[in-house]
């Protein structure tokens, strides 16, 4: 490249970037894929079945415990089990622990993946393998499930808002990895706040705003001449711009304002931080979001096990069942896939300071709503969830179950700037199709 026009980009990439922070509130970065356009995939998501309008995946970091919330051993010895009790579901014969209370009235919505299992036994690279299907490389960043939805369709349900949200997530979030930054989520880092930097500041007028837009649009003209036809990157950059100025000046920003609820919905998911972000999930895809994802972290429990759960899990059960009866009541559950998934599980024998450590050898995920049978459980563990007994799956299939629901093709391959070939599922990732309604 000319040095003259790699100085070019660089100016560009940085004047794009300080833009799009101070319009939007967001961050450009990540390497160009090549683009994906293939006709098969086009196909093979129209001639699929998949239910899942929306996915509302709830991320629970720092590797929730597993025997004490889906997995639950009534009858284990009492160094495995603790004080937490199981308790009766509204379907026959499945058990949750007792501070998911409020989630155990709606079993009948869920299935129950009790066969987790994973090589990946360190917060990073456990948080890595489950958004992404992959193992963590120095060498390349792979893309999380919501940036694939958003490649491999699309087409968005929402003309102006972003498909792909993510609500206190942190900046450790994979995001786009190699696709290019238009597959990158959104980032809203106190749903309370909702999306920040979004409206032109009162000091600056329409006419000034729009005077500086078209500037911008000058001063790029040689550049995007040059460029944009030949670079998709450079175009991928100019659209994610372009959809930020759209977004400022549209009556969808209200999706992002919690204010708009009444006092009785807010109380029914509950005052934490965690419970916010989940009615703003549920805003977010009524509005027609594509892919939502809320964490709640503080899981990893080393020592204290049972007075942290008594403080944590209701957070969690609150919101959950307040967000299935929610979305159940408005019509959106048949259409909305909601995910509840963690790095690993804990070591279901109890350490001396009454804590769980990193387990990745068997840990529990739940599905509900759409695509998803319902009142079900997959797979099993052993007499103290110590070992997968029965029907193994790994993060990829999970992942890959996922996107069937959705009616992604799982296995579509892509390829990274290296020319090296990914899948949504992972390399050998299956889809549950016994789970799959």
């Amino acid at each position: 490249m000319n040095p003259v026009n790699k100085l070019d980009e660089l100016s560009r990439r940085s004047f794009l970037a300080n833009t799009a922070n101070t319009a939007f509130g967001v961050t450009l970065g990540g390497a160009a894929a090549s683009w994906f356009n293939s006709a098969e995939a086009a196909e093979a998501i129209a001639q699929s079945k998949g239910k899942a309008k929306h996915v509302i995946y709830l991320y629970m970091s720092g590797g929730m415990t597993h025997i004490d919330t889906f997995d639950p051993k009534p009858d284990a010895p009492e160094e495995y089990r603790g004080p937490i009790k199981a308790i009766s579901t509204n379907v026959a014969g499945i058990q949750l622990g007792q501070h998911l209370e409020k989630t155990a009235k709606h079993a009948d919505k869920m299935c129950l993946v009790r066969s987790m299992n994973s090589t990946q036994g360190a917060h990073a690279q456990g948080n890595y393998n489950v958004h992404t299907s992959y193992t963590m490389r120095s060498s390349i960043t792979h893309p999380t499930l919501g940036s694939w939805a958003n490649k491999l369709e699309p087409s968005r349900l929402n003309q102006t808002l972003p498909p792909y949200v993510t609500v206190h997530t942190g900046n450790n979030h994979a995001g786009a990895g190699f696709f290019e930054p238009n597959s990158a989520p959104l980032p809203v880092g106190d749903a309370v706040m909702g999306l920040q930097n979004s409206k032109r500041r009162r000091e600056v007028t329409e006419a000034d705003f729009n005077r500086q837009i078209a500037l911008r649009s000058k001063l790029d003209q040689d550049f995007t001449d040059r460029f944009s036809k030949g670079q998709r990157s450079v175009r991928a950059y100019d659209e994610m711009f372009n959809s930020a100025v759209k977004l400022m000046s549209s009556k969808d920003l209200e999706a992002f304002d919690l204010s708009k609820e009444s006092k009785d919905t807010h109380a029914a998911y509950g005052s934490d931080k965690f419970s916010k972000g989940v009615l703003l999930s549920r805003r977010l895809v009524e509005h027609g979001v594509r892919f939502v994802e809320v964490q709640l972290g503080g899981f990893d429990w080393h020592s204290d096990n049972f007075t942290k759960a008594e403080e944590k899990l209701p957070i969690l059960d609150q919101a959950y069942a307040a967000l299935l009866t929610d979305l159940k009541q408005r019509g959106l559950l048949e259409s909305t896939l909601v995910v509840i998934a963690t790095e690993f599980g804990r070591t279901p024998k109890i350490d001396d300071d009454a804590g769980r450590n990193h387990f990745p050898k068997a840990f529990s995920f739940a599905l509900a709503g759409a695509g998803i049978k319902g009142g079900t459980v997959y797979g099993k563990t052993d007499e103290t969830a110590s070992n997968v007994i029965t029907k193994k799956t790994t993060p990829a299939d999970f992942n890959a179950t996922i996107a069937s629901a959705m009616g992604l093709p799982h296995d579509q391959v892509i390829f990274s700037p290296s020319k090296r070939p990914f899948k949504m599922g992972g390399k050998e990732g299956e889809p549950i199709k016994e789970i799959l309604a």
